[in-house]
């Protein structure tokens, strides 16, 4: 009795005496030339018009092809509306079917943000529109991010996501 007396007490001054752990604030929107050093971001703008330059022209002979080359065979592409693929081969058949020929994708300017991964590679962040092929009207926008890894053989996107998918007017 007397022991569970004395536990309960030191229990009691221990919670009281430890103080309240809280996280910093994170810093908001770090200018991009403080996130990467700048030839990083050369190196992801560069990827970025390569990888949707094919994305976008997907409908054409060998493109699809193009673009498929710049993932991981194990991506992973998670959609909020379209769900999860898990593989490269789902991702491409998903895209030959919804994107081919339907509609193309824009970077919204001065979006663009790039954040080194140690070791790695680095995260690509930024918004998105997309446009119809036949009229260009842009139809939608979404915020968009691609996690990027170094090989020896280059660079190859091993994670994406495309989410906040919203109508514009």
């Amino acid at each position: 009795m007397r022991t569970a007396f004395w536990t309960a007490a030191v229990t009691a001054a221990v919670i009281v005496a430890t103080p309240r752990l809280e996280a910093a604030p994170l810093k908001r929107d770090p200018a991009p030339e403080a996130a990467a050093p700048e030839a990083l971001v050369r190196t992801v703008t560069a990827l970025d018009a390569r990888f949707f330059g094919a994305f976008n022209t997907c409908d054409a002979p060998g493109q699809l092809d193009k673009h498929a080359a710049m993932l991981d065979p194990n991506v992973e592409f998670y959609h909020d509306n379209g769900g999860v693929s898990w593989t490269r081969k789902d991702y491409i058949d998903k895209t030959r079917q919804n994107v081919c020929g339907h509609f193309r994708r824009k970077l919204v300017p001065g979006s663009l943000r790039v954040y080194p991964i140690k070791d790695f590679g680095a995260i690509e962040e930024g918004d998105q529109d997309f446009c119809d092929l036949k009229s260009n009207r842009c139809f939608g926008a979404a915020h968009f991010m691609l996690v990027w890894h170094r090989t020896a053989n280059g660079w190859q996107v091993t994670r994406a996501f495309s989410y906040g998918h919203r109508p514009l007017k």
